[in-house]
């Protein structure tokens, strides 16, 4: 996963102060509400849950916490009975002798049990231990109100006393946590499905899409709280589904557009706070993927003004990515500017990031002709090199598979020349049926993100039973073992998988997650 990050010290962006004027007034309000504790609960060995590790409410409930009198190494766990993204507070007290010395305790914020079962001593994984949902605190007068500055991404919270003195003892009351998303469910219309299965993956994505809208689309609200260009794309086709929230969509795509690099590539990821700021991180595809947000948003409202002013840049970028095909079409990577495709590093991209560059030059297209770019026949002629590339030279005519690398059929290959439609529907049929008997079971694929391409793929060739089936395997999967939302990494054959290392710093509600919404409303209902 190294790839997945850089360091360019020399690089150098332009900053469009107009363009990120307007992000600022796109800027939607955060919605608050408060939420109550609903139980106490304790861990217990739970073989159909994420780890083994479950949850069981205990005799004396949520009514009665006050009944329990904390002393050196006691602790408690609170649920609140969902997913939250918000700041979290609770009344301490003592009783017993007076207070002879502070009062020193551990918070532990989880999206799942399995976290509260690791310890944060033994982690060590690559990525930043800060990242653990862990607060240490002395508090040296009782009563008190403790009120946590930070956000966090949870269900449970486990307090325990570190110490005290042996003279007295904690007393814990009106634990209260202040959610924040800006997803606004007032806009939102009901959606009642026969098949009970999908109607909670609807649910379960639904819930995921709300926690990751904040000041912007998160990537995910408990780690990296930024807005990446990958997962930009697949929330805002969700959003459109659901909430339709456009101007948050806006927002997103004029801090993009007012942070490109004087090489004008697109930074994959940007920062919000404590002022926009792109990272110096660049993936290929990521920085193709402006275009086609910009092209679904436009398919989902129409606004040519919006179009015409954000064009220039998708049209730089478009010709950053052109200069990497060769006269006849073919495409030479760059590692410096690595195709994603998905995390997994076992399979060669080459062909996959081909038919990506198709899939947005062919949406790109549609643009220029919306603006009437007098340019347009030069990238209608880079589009027929291309896919003629494609179909003569990576295409296996006898396997009816894509080839890439040396003499690699790869599932990403096939999904990716499908959903940009370089051959024939009926080609394409052909295609993912051999994908699904040469090429399943899915493996060296982790993550929802590649799973929502290979799903959208069966439903553009017409499997849908296949796709529903796959869906309901995935997602499906994810919710049996305990999922509120769903996670940034799942491999069913692996289902403890980390790509961290650890379960405390898996990100267990990830936007790149939430597509059923979006896969739902577009293949199943609007199909009927």
């Amino acid at each position: 996963m190294a790839f997945t990050f850089q360091i360019n010290n020399e690089l150098q962006f332009n900053h469009d102060e107009e363009l990120l004027k307007k992000a600022e007034e796109s800027c939607p309000e955060i919605k608050k509400e408060t939420k109550k504790a609903l139980h106490l609960v304790k861990l217990i060995q739970d073989q159909t849950q994420l780890d083994g590790i479950g949850t069981s409410i205990l005799e004396k409930d949520i009514d009665q916490l006050s009944d329990y009198h904390l002393k050196r190494d006691d602790s408690l766990i609170l649920d609140f009975g969902n997913h939250y993204v918000g700041s979290f507070s609770v009344d301490l007290d003592q009783v017993g002798s007076p207070m002879d010395a502070p009062l020193y305790i551990r918070l532990k914020f989880a999206e799942m049990p399995c976290e509260l079962n690791a310890e944060s001593q033994d982690y060590v994984g690559w990525l930043s231990r800060s990242w653990i949902q862990e607060e240490f605190i002395h508090i040296d007068e009782l009563p008190c109100t403790l009120k946590l500055p930070r956000r966090y991404s949870f269900r449970y919270v486990e307090i325990k006393v570190i110490d005290t003195s042996p003279k007295w003892q904690v007393v814990i009351k009106n634990p209260t946590l202040i959610t924040e998303t800006s997803a606004d469910y007032s806009r939102l219309e009901p959606l009642s499905l026969e098949d009970k299965t999908l109607q909670k993956i609807y649910d379960v994505g639904l819930k995921t899409l709300a926690d990751c809208m904040q000041d912007v689309f998160e990537d995910g609200p408990k780690r990296d709280r930024r807005l990446w260009l990958g997962d930009l794309r697949l929330q805002a086709l969700a959003n459109y589904s659901t909430f339709d929230q456009c101007e948050l969509v806006k927002r997103c795509l004029y801090l993009f557009a007012g942070m490109t690099a004087e090489n004008n590539k697109i930074s994959a990821n940007v920062f919000v706070k404590p002022k926009p700021l792109p990272d110096d991180t660049f993936l290929y595809e990521y920085s193709l993927f402006f275009i086609s947000t910009l092209y679904d948003y436009n398919k989902a409202h129409p606004e040519l003004a919006f179009v015409k002013e954000l064009y220039p840049i998708a049209k730089k970028q478009m010709d950053v990515t052109l200069k990497m095909f060769t006269e006849e079409g073919k495409f030479i990577p760059d590692e410096d500017y690595p195709v994603f495709v998905d995390w997994s590093n076992a399979f060669n991209k080459d062909t996959a990031g081909h038919a990506e560059t198709i899939y947005v030059l062919k949406q790109f297209i549609s643009l220029s002709h919306l603006v009437e770019d007098e340019d347009a026949h030069i990238y209608t002629k880079a589009l027929n090199q291309l896919s003629n590339y494609a179909k003569e030279h990576l295409f296996n005519k006898e396997k009816h598979l894509f080839v890439t690398g040396e003499n690699e059929y790869n599932i990403a290959s096939q999904v990716w020349m499908v959903l940009a439609h370089v051959m024939d529907d009926e080609t394409n049929k052909k295609i993912m049926n051999n994908t699904i008997e040469q090429l399943f079971s899915i493996k060296n694929i982790a993550t929802p993100y590649m799973y929502h391409h290979i799903v959208e793929a069966l439903f553009e060739a017409h499997l849908d039973k296949e796709a529903i089936a796959l869906m309901k395997k995935y997602w499906g999967k994810m919710i049996e073992l305990g999922a509120d939302t769903f996670w940034e990494a799942f491999d069913p054959d692996r289902v403890s998988y980390s790509p961290y290392g650890s379960p405390i710093v898996n990100s267990y509600c990830h936007a790149w997650s939430c597509t059923p919404v979006y896969l739902i409303k577009k293949y199943i209902l609007n199909s009927k």
